[in-house]
């Protein structure tokens, strides 16, 4: 359930939880790309990073980890929602991330597995075929080489192009490289750490635990979805996307990552790993409030790309947060509080300018970046979409309550009413029954239980549980945990 491609030779390493009440300037939240990156750039200051599971075993763990600035047609998107300038800068953003990415990678000799790859963006529609050149023209008028080139793939495809200086990595190989830094440097890193309540107290904020907390002058949200609402309000300006992945054993590396041009998106790329190559393919993208079949999705990513069940090797799900104007919220969401969130897909390379903006604004450095991607920005594109949004939080909310019994669910999950209290149910397969409270804790959203990984899924905004109702996955900070 757990397994992803790049964590499939777990790195082991004896790392603590926080056992004391502590005081640090500058206390990250989350231990995955953002998180561990921005304490590789603040290393020389008083910092402390920790994380609710352990390093990069968030969204960072699910990821296809391409660091690419060819990314179906969002410059067009946000040239239509902003303005042409806007989607320039954003450009030109990927294109210096991807710089500072290798540049820290060759800086710190971090193996990690990073490759150079052409990149194909391709129309899966016939509908697609003209909006896709329009992406061309918008790169080609930004001075970079487009090759209009045939996709080497099996995939359905009416016109397709390609990029060649964008790269492909293990995610969790360059979190165990910026880790060495950072050991190196005497940064205090707890895993198994969960922040569950945040204070303001004069010019410091108490960072609380269940049994302890830290002190700190500044805090970094780089967690994927802060568990509070205000002052955000993230639930009313984005909305989560979900894909699933199908790994296969494959004879020849593709030497390629591909991705379609609209949604729900098909993407794929190849990995090496000793003398196995691995084809990681991911499509089915959705809306967290509608489809929420996981069987159905993983059967389908095995269809649209012609995989054998032999060559299979795992399957995972990820989610992303989606904004209105297809840009991550990066800054300063009030007074030393900075927050990171929102990469509409592309974390590897937003993760990393996330990473680079916040540092900047804590050392007091100018960033050109900093207004475009504010947090606090409201636009009219926020405006237009948020009937759809709450439209789509309502359908979260309502729609497990109203419908707990799913028409896919096996015989092995149930529901029923014990003493007040709304519990599920999954007879596993030797009989036994674990039983666990249908609520998130977050929002109070019933559960979807995915019985492809073996989850209680929040359809809200993402939180996940075992099937014995532990907490793997925030926003929530409690378990559903029930007992007799």
């Amino acid at each position: 359930m757990f397994m992803s491609i790049w964590n499939k030779k777990e790195i082991k390493r004896e790392i603590q939880e926080l056992n004391k009440d502590i005081k640090t300037d500058i206390l990250i939240i989350g231990a995955g790309i953002t998180g561990m990156t921005t304490a590789y750039f603040l290393k020389d200051n008083d910092i402390c990073i920790v994380d609710a599971n352990k390093i990069g075993h968030g969204v960072t763990l699910n990821t296809t980890a391409k660091i690419n600035y060819f990314q179906e047609r969002i410059y067009t998107k946000i040239s239509t929602i902003r303005n042409k300038e806007i989607a320039t800068k954003y450009l030109k953003s990927q294109l210096e991330t991807i710089k500072n990415i290798k540049e820290i990678i060759k800086k710190e000799n971090i193996d990690c597995d990073l490759k150079r790859v052409d990149s194909y963006v391709f129309a899966n529609t016939l509908s697609e075929v003209e909006p896709l050149k329009k992406e061309i023209e918008f790169l080609k008028e930004n001075n970079i080489e487009v090759n209009d080139k045939k996709l080497p793939s099996k995939i359905t495809q009416y016109s397709s192009y390609c990029v060649s200086d964008t790269y492909i990595f293990n995610p969790i190989k360059y979190l165990n490289g910026i880790y060495n830094v950072l050991k190196e440097n005497d940064i205090n890193i707890y895993e198994n750490t969960k922040i569950i309540k945040i204070e303001k107290l004069n010019n410091y904020y108490i960072c609380h635990t269940n049994k302890y907390s830290i002190k700190t002058k500044k805090v970094v949200l780089a967690c994927h979805y802060p568990y509070f609402v205000l002052p955000l309000l993230l639930p009313l300006k984005s909305h989560i996307e979900k894909s699933y992945m199908v790994i296969s054993k494959v004879k020849v590396d593709g030497e390629f990552t591909c991705i379609s041009s609209s949604s729900p998106t098909y993407s794929t790329r190849f990995y090496q790993d000793g003398d196995n190559i691995y084809q990681i393919c991911l499509a089915e993208s959705h809306n967290t409030s509608v489809k929420q079949n996981d069987s159905y999705h993983f059967q389908r990513v095995k269809e649209i790309f012609k995989l054998k069940d032999s060559d299979i090797v795992m399957t995972y799900s990820n989610v992303d947060i989606m904004t209105p104007d297809h840009m991550p919220y990066i800054g300063i969401l009030k007074e030393n509080m900075y927050i990171a969130c929102g990469y509409n897909t592309w974390g590897m390379t937003n993760g990393v300018l996330a990473s680079k903006i916040i540092s900047d604004m804590i050392l007091n450095k100018e960033n050109e970046y900093a207004e475009v991607f504010n947090p606090n920005r409201i636009n009219l594109s926020n405006l237009i979409s948020l009937p759809s949004i709450i439209l789509g939080q309502i359908k979260s909310f309502l729609g497990p309550k109203l419908n707990k019994n799913k028409s896919w669910y096996s015989n092995k999950v149930s529901f029923i009413n014990k003493n007040g209290k709304n519990l599920a149910i999954y007879k596993d397969e030797n009989g036994f029954k674990h039983i666990i409270h249908n609520k998130c804790p977050h929002f109070g959203c019933s559960l979807i239980f995915n019985e492809e990984e073996k989850t209680w899924d929040c359809p809200c905004h993402s939180s996940r549980f075992d099937i014995d109702g532990k907490c793997i996955k925030g926003p929530s900070n409690y378990d559903i945990s029930y007992k007799e």
